[in-house]
């Protein structure tokens, strides 16, 4: 469900009990499209999450730790100015709309007290956070800006006239009777499904609601106002009637519906949808809007915001790899015409065996392959301008440029089918990835790879990019810890610095993947540890969705790094492989225990 009216009437709510002459002590911006304001005396959710993301636009209060930018941008300096250490008087919503006012008491520059409105629009790619002076209406400044060049009809700039989103000609269904509504029904052509009408018609109504309200009124939400009866009209009435009641009263049921085949967040909502009463859903309740807002947007944000952050790595990586893949080809192909050498090595010893059947001029010779006496004889050109010594030191020199360039192009593709298997362990770690701080990390060692060019910082912003050593760790069902890498450069740490020599070190046969290690403390490790640590691995690696997949594991003092090579490049012996399955279910079981 989209945040519709009736989610931020409920939040209205909650913020007024929550907010209401409270202190601003410190307000972030941790992202380009986030706000978070910090108040005093809130012993818990202490925050107000005001994001504005064209994904995931929302408001909450939460108690999310996020780091921040050295350097704050200039919309939270503004904030900071004219807000830090102001009060809340007063917070409401306009209209039904998806638009939330926070009045803000403070003091000016001058000593004034004054008021100004952090207006929050949640809608959709157009949502967006606003500060107005509240005497004169005008635009202090807005964490997006909108020009003429962008939209004529409302521009949000510093300086100009605020006006409120146009309402679409929609109307408060609570500030209506029913020959009202039956007359704005009347208008919606006669093919129009009822729910789009209801949705398209009134403020705050979503599709999900407006279907709601159709199952209320035992209606199927798809039947066309022509077929609607009197009776029919009452009973949608009535439910709006219900609706506006349990508004009017605060009686919210704020609850997430989870589909049950997998158990992910399908929708959520301020009141109880008896739509999702059936054995496909599961619901579960909160005691605010605001847990449930977090708790339904926090995974979908965090993946939306690492897809971001990752799409500029992947696309590098991506194109590099193109690139690695046809040098390869090449250079096989160059391999296939080295790998003629012997050849011409034959024609030079056979040249020197037979030089008393040859004479300047001569444009071949046929002679017998004294190595391969059973094979047919050999026929070898020649060149007419050169004797017969020099025929064949012509095809001695030959053999060896060839040999020497066999060696070294294999030598090259050795050295590129390394390269292809570092870039392709940097996609996984990227794929597999729940922690943007992780794609931080990949990023910085793809810098000093040089894949990426990198950028002028001060020291200061260097020693605060280096993040801890912090691997995903499971607990087995026999009490072992076991570690996965999550990019390449905590794979080294993680099995040449971290494990111990008598430790298990585990990783996907000939595919790319995390280093696994199990924490043996001197321990014998039971059959069903391995196992499932071999599991782990196949989960971090590229065979995540197959099945059956191989695993090598060794103790860590047989896994070799070889000098000069790419970060979360060993090499390994003394090994054997189990085939596992990877399942997700099991795996978050495990983090559950650790």
């Amino acid at each position: 469900m989209p945040f519709d009216g009736l989610v931020i009437n409920s939040l209205v709510f909650q913020l007024k009990e929550t907010l209401l002459n409270k202190k601003i002590e410190k307000i972030y911006q941790p992202e380009d499209d986030e706000i978070i304001i910090k108040f005093r005396n809130l012993s818990s959710n202490n925050k107000l999450l005001i994001s504005v993301d064209s994904s995931f636009p929302r408001i909450c209060l939460s108690d999310l730790q996020k780091s921040n930018p050295l350097n704050p941008p200039m919309f939270c300096m503004l904030l900071r100015k004219h807000l830090n250490g102001g009060k809340i008087i007063d917070v409401y919503q306009v209209e039904f709309e998806r638009v939330l006012v926070l009045s803000i008491e403070s003091y000016d520059e001058l000593g004034h007290i004054s008021i100004k409105d952090l207006i929050i629009e949640i809608m959709g790619k157009h949502s967006n956070i606003i500060l107005i002076d509240k005497e004169t209406k005008n635009v202090i400044d807005s964490i997006k800006r909108i020009p003429v060049n962008i939209s004529r009809q409302r521009q949000i700039l510093p300086g100009l006239e605020y006006k409120y989103p146009p309402s679409q000609n929609k109307i408060n269904i609570f500030d209506i009777e029913y020959d009202a509504f039956k007359e704005q029904i009347g208008k919606s052509t006669e093919n129009t499904q009822i729910y789009k009408a209801l949705y398209k018609l009134f403020q705050g109504i979503s599709p999900i609601i407006a279907k709601e309200i159709c199952y209320n009124s035992s209606l199927e939400s798809d039947i066309p106002i022509s077929r609607l009866t009197e009776d029919n009209l009452k009973s949608i009435w009535n439910s709006f009637i219900h609706l506006s009641s349990l508004i009017k009263k605060n009686s919210f049921y704020p609850n997430i519906i989870f589909a049950w085949d997998d158990k992910r967040a399908a929708d959520f909502s301020s009141l109880k949808l008896m739509i999702y009463n059936n054995p496909h859903f599961l619901s579960k309740s909160f005691d605010s809007i605001s847990e449930a807002i977090n708790s339904f947007y926090f995974e979908k944000d965090k993946y939306n915001r690492i897809k971001q952050k990752a799409t500029d790595i992947t696309k590098i990586i991506n194109t590099r790899l193109d690139r690695l893949f046809n040098k390869l080809q090449k250079q096989k192909e160059e391999l296939l015409t080295a790998e003629g050498a012997e050849k011409y090595k034959l024609y030079g010893e056979l040249l020197l065996s037979n030089m008393y059947k040859i004479t300047k001029g001569m444009e071949e010779v046929t002679v017998e392959n004294y190595y391969e006496p059973t094979l047919p004889k050999v026929l070898i050109p020649l060149d007419i301008k050169l004797n017969p010594s020099e025929n064949s030191q012509k095809y001695y020199k030959k053999y060896n440029k060839y040999k020497t360039a066999q060696d070294k192009i294999t030598k090259q593709i050795h050295d590129t089918n390394e390269e292809i298997s570092y870039l392709q362990h940097v996609l996984i770690s990227i794929e597999n990835t729940d922690d943007i701080s992780n794609i931080e990390e990949i990023k910085q060692e793809l810098i000093e790879q040089k894949y990426i060019k990198r950028r002028k910082v001060t020291k200061q912003k260097l020693k605060q990019s280096n993040s801890k050593f912090v691997p995903y760790e499971y607990t087995s069902i026999d009490g072992f810890t076991i570690l996965a890498g999550k990019n390449n450069k905590q794979n080294d740490y993680l099995t040449l610095k971290y494990a111990s020599k008598k430790d298990i070190w585990l990783h996907t046969k000939d595919i790319p993947g995390s280093h696994v290690i199990i924490k043996t403390e001197g321990r014998e490790v039971p059959e069903e540890t391995i196992k499932t640590a071999a599991i782990i691995a196949a989960y971090h690696s590229k065979g995540r969705q197959s099945s059956n997949v191989p695993i090598d594991y060794t103790q860590v003092k047989f896994v070799k790094k070889p000098s000069g090579s790419k970060p979360g490049m060993v090499i390994y012996e003394n090994n054997k492989t189990i085939y596992v399955t990877p399942f997700e279910e099991e795996i978050k079981k495990l983090e559950k225990q650790s």
